[in-house]
């Protein structure tokens, strides 16, 4: 079951569109080498303008991979698989502010604050890959990026998706981190483009520099209608899209068959508040179109799920939450980032991820394959009760009854059974189970001599002055 807005012919019709705007227009790339690269390889430069004949985005296509295996770093979960199909559940980067999970209140966030989720994300089991949830105020600004890994790396061993507001040259330390905590592939590197049409020179950097690594790349977008591009979802999707081309193209002439993550990211803002909302039906709906141009290219992709504009944790939160997981699992995404964030991707809250992972799970059981196979029908199950009778005491129900889905957090009690347990709101029940996590033996604690040799990079890069 899949989520479509757009059919071949559609996606074709914005992929030529697409072909045309990067062959006449161009993008912007504030990379001098990056611009040389494209500029070997065929494409017209004037100035920092980079216009891509459509040869080239169609060798970049062909030579992207269309699976990569992004492991952890032990512990018992699968590699994640970059490709068409598979969908994967994870937290989303740097908000500005936290809701302190013992105050309830609104608080800029500190580096306990990246290490707390990274925990928390651990002992979840439909969270699948971390990001830093929040941008630490207490952490010196040159090694932002770096300490947020060590403190990632320092309490869960799922996969990483690092962002950074640096190049290419963090990215390097990062990958050294990461093997020194038992895989350097358990790390994928998050680059944006700048709407509308520009890459800016940390993009570049990085895009290179990942190909260069062999470190995923996840490219996005976050166009948005009526300001960074045209007052139209699909010509939000054109602009989005050929940023992502565009990526696609340096990223390939760095290194072909170098992984490769497209990124959905269409936006309509709100002209009454000034707000780019993340759940609104139009920002969905412009994601889903791009998601369908990557699974018509056939490239792995990137996408939202688990958020809400809410500024706290009441009625909105919840409802935005679960329409935001249930229709990022129907799109098929690869990779579906931001559980936990609220406030538009302001601020997060471990609240979120809990209440997000249970959704999640929820999407999951719904979206498993209904088989019509002669074990599925249970035709003789059937036959041997026959009319009137149960199955309650039957061998199949007792073997099977397990596999529905029952939430941690969802009640389904009678209401007696309900009062008896406390009458608790949905808000008191995910409260109490983010306290009973919080509470138990870490799950896991870094090895102290990784522990050191985290620390050793991240002092040596702060002793060194890398400025250009």
């Amino acid at each position: 079951m899949t989520l479509k807005v757009w059919d071949d012919e559609a996606c074709r019709r914005v992929h030529d569109a697409t072909l045309r705007l990067l062959a006449e227009t161009g993008v912007e790339m504030h990379h001098e080498a990056a611009r040389a690269r494209c500029a070997a390889a065929g494409a017209r430069v004037d100035g920092t303008r980079v216009c891509l004949p459509a040869s080239m985005v169609a060798d970049a296509l062909a030579a992207a991979p269309r699976r990569a295996l992004l492991p952890p770093r032990g512990g018992d979960t699968a590699p994640l698989e970059l490709t068409q199909g598979p969908t994967y559940f994870g937290t989303g980067p740097d908000c500005l502010y936290v809701c302190d999970p013992d105050t309830g209140e609104r608080r800029r966030g500190v580096l306990a604050d990246v290490a707390a989720a990274a925990e928390l994300a651990e002992r979840l089991p439909n969270i699948d890959f971390v990001m830093s949830m929040t941008l630490p105020e207490d952490a010196d600004a040159d090694v932002l990026d770096l300490v947020q890994l060590a403190a990632m790396l320092s309490r869960t061993r799922k996969p990483i998706i690092a962002s950074s507001p640096f190049g290419g040259e963090h990215l390097r330390v990062m990958r050294e981190m990461t093997a020194a905590c038992g895989e350097g592939r358990s790390l994928a590197c998050l680059a944006m483009s700048s709407p509308p049409l520009m890459l800016d020179e940390t993009a570049c950097d990085k895009i290179v520099v990942a190909a260069e690594l062999d470190v995923p790349l996840v490219l996005a977008g976050a166009a948005s209608g009526g300001t960074s591009a045209p007052a139209s979802l699909t010509a939000v999707a054109v602009v989005g899209n050929a940023e992502m081309l565009a990526g696609l193209v340096l990223h390939q002439l760095a290194s072909p068959g170098a992984p490769f993550v497209y990124g959905a990211g269409c936006g309509a803002i709100n002209m009454r508040t000034f707000v780019d909302v993340y759940n609104a039906p139009s920002a969905f709906l412009g994601d889903q179109g791009m998601l369908d141009l990557a699974a018509w290219y056939r490239l792995p992709s990137w996408s939202y799920a688990g958020h809400s504009d809410s500024k706290m944790l009441d009625e909105q939160w919840s409802y935005e939450l679960a329409v935001a997981t249930i229709l990022g699992a129907l799109s098929r995404a690869t990779l579906l980032h931001d559980v936990g964030h609220l406030e538009s991707g302001m601020q997060s809250a471990l609240e979120g991820m809990v209440l997000g992972d249970e959704v999640a799970g929820y999407a999951r059981a719904f979206l498993e394959a209904l088989p019509v196979d002669d074990d599925a029908i249970a035709l003789d199950e059937i036959m041997a009760v026959g009319p009137g009778g149960d199955h309650l005491a039957r061998r199949m129900t007792r073997d099977r009854h397990r596999r529905f889905w029952r939430g941690d957090l969802t009640d389904q009690q009678t209401h007696e059974r309900w009062r008896a347990a406390g009458a608790r709101p949905l808000l008191a029940r995910v409260r109490e189970r983010l306290s009973e996590l919080r509470a138990a033996p870490a799950p896991f604690v870094l090895d102290p001599e990784a522990a050191a040799t985290l620390d050793s990079l991240v002092a040596d890069w702060r002793r060194t002055d890398h400025r250009a």
